[in-house]
């Protein structure tokens, strides 16, 4: 791996955690990802399950975790399986995990290889009651593929039926949604290598350069700085395309004139940072475009705000609302017969604002958390509005990463990326 390697004390944690939280006599298996083919011998570059990660630190396919809080024996309660590695192995594949090294990834002192799962899975399930199944409950996943997670659940019904069934997920989208200190730093850390590589985008961004040079200079930035690269598909969208919210072609040239949306931002250890700007190609704003966006500034930062804990996210969004209407009144888009005769299922502003203003973030992008319940301090958020003028061919996003806090004003990890637009300015004709 690219990073440096994570203390171990996080995962402990997080396994202390999780299993506080699981019905007497319950047994838990969570399941790395597999390595996904595209064709001939070709395959997608691993990305590990970000559960199993969570609470073990292992970073490699072919791998399981149990957990048994209530095992007869001690050796018993926390387990690793993993694919045994050999010399063969570390002279094709590169070095995996022994055992010694998976405790010291992990903390785990028992760690089998993987051909010994049934046999040992069959002796847990002697003594337990009780099954955790790991599904994906997010509310934003659409799943095609059938993944070894889902492998593993389909085989275990079908080999255990006497068993009863509880659900990972409710547990884990709460305890994922708060952070531990460890996991803010990771944040933070990917944050720093998204500034690096936006502040050398302000060197180079000009006229006539392409959208897909940007994306390379940025590649380089993150990916010289220890991540892995993007921590989600780029958005690198100039003139008209910022008008299209998930444009990933990043094939066009920037224009003198135009204003260059950025949604791009950087991984690091595998978790996520989540950065939105807005720059001028030729280094400058028009009048027009410098009011649009500070008007998006000012909802940023009045929306950044409200980010404390007990807000409802749908209030919240509510009240985002209320604030992009007013600035979309001053800006001329809408007049007041508009905001008078909207539809409150599709208010006025959504014209302009059509998408949320915050999301969780953490090991993924959109990451775990209960919209329903209000929010903690240490979880994190985006804060994201963007106004969009298809009419006048340009888009303005900006979106800033921020940790709820116990007291006072959300933190911004993103407090260092330059966002005002006369510093951007200033940057870009150094």
């Amino acid at each position: 791996m690219k990073y440096h390697q994570i203390n171990s004390a996080l995962f402990v944690k997080n396994r202390r955690k999780f299993m506080a939280e699981m019905k007497p006599n319950s047994v838990a298996v969570f399941n790395s990802n597999d390595i996904y083919p595209i064709s001939a011998d070709s395959t997608l570059p691993f990305a590990q399950h970000r559960d199993i990660f969570y609470l073990s630190g292992v970073d490699q396919e072919e791998s399981v975790l149990l957990l048994f809080p209530d095992a007869p024996y001690e050796h018993q309660r926390e387990i690793l399986f993993l694919r045994e590695t050999n010399d063969h192995i570390a002279v094709w594949e590169g070095e995996k995990l022994t055992k010694e090294r998976a405790f010291q990834v992990s903390g785990i002192r028992t760690v089998y290889w993987l051909q010994d799962f049934h046999k040992i899975l069959n002796e847990m399930m002697t003594y337990a009651d009780t099954m955790y199944i790991n599904t994906n409950e997010h509310y934003r996943a659409t799943v095609e593929t059938e993944t070894r997670e889902a492998r593993f659940v389909k085989w275990w019904k079908e080999r255990y039926p006497a068993h009863n069934v509880a659900k990972s997920n409710p547990i884990l989208q709460r305890l994922r949604s708060v952070k531990e200190s460890e996991e803010i730093d990771l944040i933070q850390h990917a944050c720093d290598i998204t500034e690096k590589g936006f502040r050398r985008l302000l060197g180079f961004v000009k006229p006539n350069v392409t959208e897909y040079e940007v994306e390379a200079e940025l590649a380089h930035e993150f990916i010289r700085n220890r991540s892995k690269g993007f921590a989600y598909t780029p958005i690198i969208a100039s003139g008209n395309n910022a008008n299209v919210l998930h444009y990933i072609e990043n094939n066009q040239q920037c224009k003198e004139g135009d204003l260059l949306l950025l949604d791009v931002a950087a991984e690091y250890a595998n978790y996520s940072s989540d950065m939105t700007r807005t720059i001028p190609v030729s280094g400058r704003f028009t009048e027009r475009q410098k009011a649009v966006y500070n008007a998006v500034l000012r909802v940023k930062n009045e929306a950044t705000k409200m980010l404390t804990p007990g807000t409802l996210w749908k209030q919240y969004h509510i009240e985002v609302g209320k604030i992009m209407t007013s600035e979309l009144l001053g800006l001329g888009l809408l007049d007041k017969a508009d905001v008078q005769n909207e539809n409150p299922e599709w208010p006025a502003y959504k014209k302009y604002f059509m998408h949320g203003t915050s999301h969780h973030m953490g090991l993924d992008t959109h990451d775990y958390g209960l919209l329903h319940e209000p929010m903690k301090p240490n979880m994190v958020f985006t804060v994201e509005p963007g106004i969009y003028i298809p009419a006048e061919k340009f888009g303005i996003r900006l979106e800033d990463n921020v940790v709820v806090q116990e007291k006072g004003e959300p933190f911004n990890l993103m407090r260092n990326i330059p966002v005002e637009a006369d510093e951007i300015e200033t940057l870009m004709n150094e």
